[in-house]
Parts: structure tokens; C-alpha cells; sequence
């Protein structure tokens, strides 16, 4: 059984948005055509406090792409975006939600942050996607969404550590760099991920 996973198709991460991934708008057909190909679509979304511990404008004197140590994690610091309950964290209106069957919130804890769909970035807490997937006998995902070096790289990472067969759709993602998004389909190759298109889905 398998299922798609879609990372953090949100307005912040779309053109125009203050975390724009380029490009990150003309996956959203891709996305929309392959879900009739899945029975459990899940979609993942950064939910983050005003008080975020990764956002730059919560510590004096830093700015966006600086990096501190959070919960003991190297962690970039990042422009305002997904704020919960702002219209940034909201969902592309363009992605169509009909068919998805669960939504995951992340990096909500101020503490730390989360960029794999599975878990925050220092493993200490799962997101409940791991045990939605077992519960309904998933075992191979279909990962797309945005970014492909930060999202989508870590979910596949422990995708793959948690036991699961594990794809990454090229055409359904988007990098924020494109030196970083091949060097990220490289790593995941070397740990087994299947790097994939949409078209190769049966």
C-alpha cells in the first residue's frame, strides 16, 4: 500500500511569498494529476507561534540566514512565514484538497524546528505521521512538495530510516537552491531513495 506526501504546499512558500521556493507554483498540476493514483494523501504544514525561536525577527541584532544553535540544533534563521492561523500558512488554493486525507502540523514547538514531515529536526518528537502511515498499512511514499533540500530531503531521509520504500517525485518538487536540491537527490540515491518522476507512478 502506499501514499503520497505532500510538504508544505503553502502560500509563504509560493511566489510572492517571504520563503518563496522559485518555481515552487508549477508543481502544483503535477501534484493535483498523480493524486488519483493514491488512497492516502497526506499533506504537511509549518504551523509556527509568532514566537519561533527560528525566526530572525525573535532575536535582537540577527537577521535572516544567520544561524544559531536551537534545542541544540544548528538552526538557519528564517524570514517571518507560516505564522498559525495567517494567510501564509494556509494551503495553495490552487492544490487540490479534496482528496487528502489527513494534514500534519509542524514546527508549532517554539523550541525547535521541523523540516522533515516525520519529526522536529532534533528527533525528540514525532509529528504522527509515522503512526497515521502504519495505521492505515502504508509502506512505500510518494514524497513531493516544497522545498526539495529541506522538506522534502529530511522526510525522505527518515522515510527511509523508519522502513518504508520511499520515492521522490523530481517533477512535483522544487528546490530554494538548485546546487542544493541535486546535491540533497544524490544523498538520498546513496541511502536508497528512489529519485523518480511523476510519470514512472503505476
Amino acid at each position: 500500500m502506499k501514499a503520497l506526501i505532500i510538504l508544505d504546499l503553502q502560500n509563504d512558500y509560493l511566489p510572492g511569498g517571504p520563503m518563496q521556493v522559485p518555481g515552487g507554483d508549477e508543481i502544483i498540476p503535477v501534484i493535483n494529476n498523480i493524486q488519483k493514483y493514491f488512497r492516502i494523501i497526506v499533506a504537511t504544514r509549518d504551523w509556527h507561534p509568532v514566537n519561533h525561536g527560528c525566526l530572525a525577527s525573535n532575536h535582537d541584532g540577527r537577521k535572516p540566514g544567520d544561524v544559531i544553535k536551537l534545542a541544540g540544533q544548528n538552526q538557519t534563521l528564517w524570514p517571518d512565514h507560516c505564522i498559525q492561523g495567517s494567510p501564509g500558512a494556509e494551503i495553495s488554493p490552487l492544490l487540490n484538497q479534496a482528496l487528502i486525507s489527513n494534514f500534519i502540523f509542524k514546527g508549532s514547538d517554539p523550541d525547535i524546528d521541523s523540516y522533515s514531515g516525520f519529526y522536529d529536526n532534533g528527533h525528540m518528537k514525532e509529528t504522527g505521521l509515522h503512526a497515521y502511515l502504519r495505521r492505515n498499512g502504508i509502506a512505500a511514499v510518494y514524497i513531493c512538495g516544497l522545498a526539495a533540500d529541506r522538506g522534502v530531503y529530511n522526510t525522505a531521509k527518515d522515510a527511509v530510516l523508519l522502513g518504508y520504500e520511499t520515492y521522490v517525485l523530481t517533477d512535483a518538487t522544487r528546490g530554494m537552491d538548485n546546487a542544493d536540491t541535486l546535491k540533497a537527490f544524490e544523498d538520498l540515491e546513496k541511502r536508497g531513495v528512489h529519485i523518480i518522476s511523476s510519470s514512472e507512478i503505476s
